[in-house]
């Protein structure tokens, strides 16, 4: 395994929501090649039974649950159930998230209440699930992802880049409703991410646009943001709460 490793994240339990692609697909590899124990949650499940086929070597392997986040009822009875079957979540990471195009003419309340639902609604009520053991033992983290969209202004994102914004909010707030009992929480805010989903809307002028407003020259990879999930998830990390850190190669 290459990069850092971090003894204290070796057996601990760790959810990654929308775990089976993109950057949720590089938190679920970077954790399980850590030795955590790694349930992951997605609604894309050929491409999430592929991925935990392709970690069987891990120990443990990480186990795949298919859900679709916008049923509330569903995503919490998962939640609960792995709580039940493996004890408390020492680390969530709030990732699931859809950035559909939009322009504000075309959003009626039925697309907001949506976007909203896939966008920031289910991160609060994970939240809200698994609070309740960490601070019975004293420990956990919470990670958020947010993105750089709503502090570029980005175009046609108008209700995905409000979800966001609310994300950051959201991170304060409960890093300090649950610090008093130890639980950390924090927002990972990625740039512009080389995925597949991501690549398909960019022509190759588009995007050598974007790697010439940033400062480092470059791609960022998945790998990048889930090393940063991994210093935070750490215990290394134990003083680092309620604030949001970049990966965006200085994107302005």
């Amino acid at each position: 395994m290459s990069g850092a490793v971090y003894p204290s994240l070796k057996d601990r339990l760790v959810v990654v929501t929308g775990g089976g692609t993109g950057i949720g697909a590089a938190f679920t590899e970077a954790f399980a090649r850590q030795g955590a124990r790694v349930v992951f949650l997605d609604v894309a499940e050929e491409a999430s039974i592929a991925l935990a086929a392709s970690l069987s070597d891990c120990s443990p392997p990480p186990v795949f649950r298919p859900c679709d986040l916008l049923d509330l009822d569903v995503f919490r009875g998962h939640l609960a159930d792995v709580i039940a079957e493996h004890g408390a979540i020492d680390v969530l990471v709030n990732n699931a998230a859809n950035d559909d195009r939009h322009t504000l003419a075309e959003v009626t309340p039925a697309y907001w209440d949506d976007r909203i639902g896939v966008n920031l609604r289910h991160l609060y009520f994970a939240a809200q699930a698994v609070a309740p053991g960490m601070r019975e033992r004293g420990r956990g983290v919470i990670l958020n992802l947010g993105s750089i969209s709503w502090h570029l202004g980005l175009p046609d994102l108008s209700i995905y880049e409000t979800a966001k914004a609310g994300i950051e909010g959201m991170t304060r707030a409960l890093a300090r409703e649950l610090g008093v009992d130890g639980v950390r929480v924090a927002c990972i805010v990625p740039g512009n991410v080389k995925t597949p989903r991501q690549m398909k809307w960019y022509t190759p002028e588009g995007e050598a646009e974007i790697v010439d407003a940033q400062c480092l020259k470059g791609r960022i990879e998945p790998s990048d943001v889930a090393a940063l999930a991994l210093f935070l998830a750490s215990d290394d990390a134990r003083f680092i709460t309620g604030h949001e850190y970049f990966v965006d190669a200085g994107w302005r």
